[in-house]
């Protein structure tokens, strides 16, 4: 693979952009809008500008990465592409639109469409074109430059060849570890990790512990490397509650269900680190 395209190019999108980039591909980032666009571009210098600031990178691997980087308004850029990620909001009703207009858009019938999403089942993506093949669900970690993780989800009508070069896209170019998981409602990871997550948003709503103290019991208590209400900020209260949605609908399972609480704060704009303000305050 020498060259992909990426949608989207919010927290999720930018990283993933970087990394493609970072690992010596040349990149198409596509938004909606300018000023979507503008924001991601920013998003991708400030990390680069950290990494070489922190020493992770070069000033030359720096410079490299950025001048493989093409950010466009025009969806049609797409079209020869042989590999696209799909990485908008996880939104279905959006995400069935991003894949409706790549089957009309992708020239190459052998073209992989993989998606981000980490929760929303692949054979719905798949649904929305006639190539189901060719899609699969490739879901990175957060901040992505930093985790090695990729989930590598076929659904039952994903090719074999699809699949195969999903997974030599993280392992053998990007350098990642993919694991294989099943196309179901939150895959493997947030399966697990959400019910977590939601269980210590209740504790902390009936008055059991501080925000502090949970996080402090989780980190020193079980090593953990975050907090569960500190991984809910940096994750986003709003993708959190989009995720266990995901999983309700499917599961009915009530340790799916959105505490009332998390609903009121996404209510009230608190989504965490990218407003400045979730279950704890990130304002300068």
């Amino acid at each position: 693979m020498e060259r992909i395209g990426v949608i989207g190019c919010g927290l999720m999108g930018s990283g993933i952009a970087e990394v493609l980039a970072r690992s010596g591909l040349d990149v198409l980032v596509v938004e909606r809008d300018q000023g979507a666009l503008d924001l991601g571009r920013q998003r991708v210098n400030a990390s680069l500008t950290k990494a070489r600031a922190a020493g992770k990178i070069s000033v030359e691997d720096a410079e490299d990465a950025g001048s493989r980087l093409r950010f466009s308004t025009d969806f049609a850029e797409l079209s020869e592409f042989p590999f696209v990620i799909e990485a908008v909001a996880e939104d279905l009703a959006v995400k069935l639109d991003v894949f409706h207009r790549l089957d009309e858009t992708m020239v190459d019938r052998g073209a992989i469409l993989a998606s981000n999403t980490s929760s929303i089942p692949i054979a719905t993506l798949a649904a929305a074109t006639t190539r189901p093949e060719n899609v699969v669900g490739l879901h990175f970690f957060n901040p992505v430059p930093v985790m090695k993780l990729v989930e590598v989800t076929p659904s039952l009508l994903t090719s074999e060849a699809t699949v195969t070069a999903a997974h030599a896209l993280a392992s053998e170019q990007l350098g990642k570890t993919p694991i294989s998981s099943p196309d179901r409602a939150g895959f493997v990871v947030n399966a697990l990790l959400i019910p977590y997550l939601l269980s210590a948003i209740r504790m902390f709503e009936a008055g059991v512990a501080t925000a502090q103290d949970i996080d402090t019991g989780m980190t020193l208590g079980c090593a953990h490397p975050m907090g569960p209400l500190a991984l809910v900020d940096l994750i986003g209260l709003d993708t959190t509650a989009a995720v266990a949605e995901s999983l309700y609908a499917e599961f009915r399972e009530i340790h799916f269900a959105t505490p009332p609480l998390l609903a009121r704060m996404i209510a009230a704009g608190q989504l965490g680190r990218k407003s400045g303000q979730g279950f704890y305050s990130y304002r300068q």
